[in-house]
């Protein structure tokens, strides 16, 4: 070991980016009881509005990541989203819940920098993470001594400590860390670090965002209009009690620029234009615009999510056109899906295997999302070709196919793919039918718990769960004490049914869940057993001593054998 590394500071994880997906990751492995290390070159919040939109799984991670009620302070449910023709007739309505599965809106608008201020007030009450803002990450590196890595290239895939090096203040500084996690957005340098190229989902279009802030009345159903017109295609949406966004999708053409002294003159009435169809703008009202900004929107996945200990998540990882809210909702299950993971591998030694589920889970998800994303702008712009009129069409006559658009809405969080913690297998599908409830997520209603009303998720904790139909079998009791589960019987929770419900409608009679509420194995109706033990034991099983970094395992027991 050199003396640099014996000097420099040594952490669990250091996590580059204090966006809400980097702090959201800190507060979930605060939880666990993980130190974390946040690195933001900014020194405060970004002012200005960018994300808007969350789904209700979104809301169950800032739940899990303990900021669920100040959230809800600051959200405005929203009734869902519609597609609108050039005339603003409505095509198609995809309708959002009040409550859906999760416990919450389907559909909460919201304005990022209150986000982002309730997040970091949330980690400065957390002992667990250290802020630190003014910070210009400049390269990290992976392997056993310092001239491995140096720079943002890193040298070999490997499970050692990585070395983060930064400036401050003009002082170069370096953090020794067993895991770092990229939140650092599109230009990512962590990115650069794993080495990931960028795959191209063709798609990409220049957009002007106007976030406008009026006591003036507007027209609205209080829900998202995508205005499917391939001349001027749109997108509004209401944000807040006096907080509006509209999207415009730019011309390819240039638009010629006034002289100086017209130009705000000029973009006052361009602007007056573009959102007559919504708001009657009289001279001298009262509307403020907060931001008007040029984006363009992109679909792209990086090709690779990981190197040794260094992950990317957010924007990092993957770029989506923001048709269908699921920006920053995909960096959020990144963030719920990594955490988990990473704080059994550091305190409790679990296989490092484990790790790898991470881009193998999240990387076909994102995908699905980003290709949602994808036809859902398609549908909004149509081309301008001969077959734009008829594509119109078509979509238009789709969505009047009852349930068709309920439907796709679901399609917004499909199950995971079969894999090493979701354990469907072939005959089970052959016996039964359908996929069961592998893969899913758990739906979290209300219960009673000694007499006090809460969410599912309070009752179960952060760890496993095992949610049953009938008395646990000892092979069960086995799973539940092997992975420090908690084990609770459905029936008289004071949810209405719900979850049994759930359970039969799978054919289920028990399921083990993960720490993220995904269904990781099931007992099949009228069986006793979980459908593949041996198959994840092994995953999730202690076999080394972890890394000494004096903190406590929330899951204290090892992983036994549950086979009867």
């Amino acid at each position: 070991m050199t003396a640099e590394k014996e000097t420099a500071a040594h952490v669990p994880v250091v996590i580059v980016g204090a966006g809400p997906v980097g702090v959201t990751a800190a507060l979930l492995l605060a939880r666990r009881g993980v130190r974390t290390v946040v690195l933001e070159r900014h020194h405060d919040v970004y002012p200005l509005p960018r994300a808007v939109a969350a789904d209700d799984e979104v809301r169950r991670i800032l739940q899990a990541a303990g900021v669920g009620e100040e959230f809800a302070a600051i959200a405005r449910p929203a009734r869902g989203l519609r597609l609108l023709d050039a005339r603003h007739r409505v095509m198609a309505e995809f309708p959002r819940a009040g409550q859906g599965a999760h416990g919450f809106p389907q559909t909460s608008m919201f304005d990022q920098p209150e986000l982002e201020r309730l997040l970091r007030d949330a980690l400065a009450r957390r002992p667990e993470c250290d802020l630190r803002t003014g910070v210009e990450v400049v390269g990290m590196g992976v392997g056993p001594g310092v001239g491995v890595g140096v720079g943002v290239g890193v040298g070999q895939d490997s499970n050692g400590p990585v070395r983060v090096t930064f400036r401050r203040d003009g002082v170069e500084e370096h953090l020794w860390a067993d895991a770092v996690l990229g939140c650092d957005g599109a230009g990512s340098l962590t990115r650069d670090a794993v080495g990931a190229g960028w795959q191209d989902l063709r798609f990409e279009e220049r957009w002007t965002v106007v976030d406008v802030r009026t006591s003036v009345p507007v027209r609205c159903w209080e829900g998202v209009d995508q205005v499917c017109d391939p001349d001027r295609p749109a997108t509004f949406m209401r944000i807040g009690e006096d907080r509006y966004r509209w999207e415009f999708r730019l011309r390819d053409e240039p638009e010629p620029e006034p002289d100086h002294e017209r130009l705000d003159e000029r973009r006052h009435e361009r602007l007056r234009e573009l959102i007559a169809p919504w708001v009657d703008l009289p001279y001298g009202a009262d509307f403020e615009v907060v931001r008007q900004a040029q984006y363009t929107f992109r679909a792209r996945i990086a090709d690779r999510w990981r190197r040794g200990r260094i992950f990317l998540l957010g924007d990092a990882a993957h770029l989506t056109p923001p048709f269908i809210g699921q920006g920053l909702g995909a960096g959020m299950r990144d963030a719920h899906n990594l955490t988990w993971k990473l704080a059994r591998v550091l305190q409790q030694g679990a296989e490092e295997r484990l790790l790898e589920t991470y881009e193998s889970e999240r990387a076909p998800h994102a995908r699905h999302a980003i290709r949602l994303a994808v036809a859902m702008g398609w549908a909004m712009t149509g081309g301008q070709d001969g077959a734009a009129a008829l594509r119109r069409g078509v979509l238009s006559a789709a969505f009047r196919i009852p349930g068709l658009p309920a439907a796709a809405a679901r399609d917004l969080s499909p199950a995971l793919a079969a894999g090493p913690l979701v354990r469907r297998r072939a005959l089970r599908r052959a016996r039964w039918g359908g996929r069961g409830l592998v893969g899913g997520i758990c739906p979290q209603p209300w219960v009673t718990v000694d007499g006090r009303r809460v969410r599912l998720d309070e009752l179960l904790g952060g760890s496993f769960a095992v949610l049953t139909a009938a008395p646990p079998s000892p092979s069960l009791r086995a799973v539940a004490d092997g992975l420090g589960a908690r084990t609770v019987q459905v029936t008289g929770l004071g949810d209405d049914g719900r979850l049994s419900a759930w359970l039969r409608a799978g054919r289920a009679d028990a399921v083990l869940l993960r720490p993220d509420r995904v269904v990781l194995d099931e007992v099949p109706s009228g069986a006793h057993d979980f459908t593949d033990t041996a198959g994840w034991a092994s995953l999730l099983h202690s076999t080394r001593k972890p890394r000494p970094s004096g903190q406590l395992a929330i899951d204290t027991g090892l992983l036994r054998s549950a086979t009867r």
